[in-house]
């Protein structure tokens, strides 16, 4: 009955914590779900840096949650001490076709979603979290070519971008989604996170992305890391062993949030 479907897994006790948001979007002409958390240490704390973790094709709010227990590791790195409290925000992609590609089409604005609508439902909705939160952005696969893209396309937004497995070219997509690419109506600038990244390389955030050496995008992420070490744009590029698989995502989250905590120790 359908072409794919991701399903999360019964697992209550995963859920502590969170908290559901749906808002009216114009940005999406419709509605968007989002997934929020904040950890304990912060309930008496202001401007709580915010953390988007944008996910993959297939997916939803959900995900980064409920199948990569994204908000467990970030609460167990801030009571040990690793990092510094930061919320999580963990929004759908807008849920068009396979996935958006979080990217502006012709009737709707992915990008925008993103970039304005999650932090502002964010503040809206967390305590401690407001318009002075530094905030950082990252993803996976789609959510990665996402983060990366629009991270370095709107610096003053973000303190650090990451991707992990990251889709680094628009044209990547066609290896996941059935909707042909020409649907997206996606202009060309927005097409390689390499290509953006040099458009705004003076205003740059702090940049991190890894891949799985049994991944079928390392190729991608090797080519841009060389790319940009070529041209002597700042980052951080890692690889370890591993697959297009949660199992991955999950495990190295923690070299995300620490690479953001990094960030905000420098003054």
């Amino acid at each position: 009955m359908f072409r794919t479907i991701e399903s999360s897994e019964p697992q209550p006790a995963t859920l502590e914590g969170l908290q559901f948001v749906t808002v009216k979007s114009k940005a999406l002409r419709g509605r968007g779900d989002i997934t929020l958390f904040a950890p304990r240490e912060a309930a008496s704390l202001a401007d709580v840096p915010l953390v988007l973790l944008l996910h993959g094709v297939y997916g939803s709010h959900w995900a980064w949650a409920v199948k990569g227990r994204a908000h467990q590791t970030l609460q167990r790195m801030v009571t040990a001490g690793d990092i510094p409290p930061m919320a999580l925000a963990m929004p759908s992609d807008g849920l068009w076709g396979d996935g958006s590609g979080y990217l502006p089409h012709a009737e709707q604005n992915f990008e925008q979603w993103i970039v304005a609508d999650v932090p502002a439902a964010a503040i809206t909705t967390l305590p401690c979290v407001s318009e002075k939160s530094p905030r950082f952005i990252a993803g996976l696969s789609m959510g990665g070519f996402g983060a990366l893209r629009i991270g370095a396309k709107y610096p003053q937004q973000f303190r650090g971008i990451a991707g992990h497995s990251s889709i680094t070219h628009f044209e990547q997509l066609k290896l996941f989604v059935e909707e042909p690419l020409d649907c997206y109506h996606a202009q060309p600038e927005d097409h390689s996170v390499l290509n953006t990244l040099r458009r705004h390389r003076d205003t740059l955030p702090a940049i991190r992305f890894d891949c799985g050496t049994e991944d079928l995008l390392i190729e991608p992420n090797r080519e841009l890391h060389r790319a940009l070490t070529a041209e002597g744009i700042a980052h951080h590029y890692e690889e370890f062993p591993g697959g297009h698989e949660w199992r991955y995502w999950e495990t190295h989250l923690k070299d995300t949030l620490k690479f953001f905590g990094s960030v905000l120790a420098v003054k």
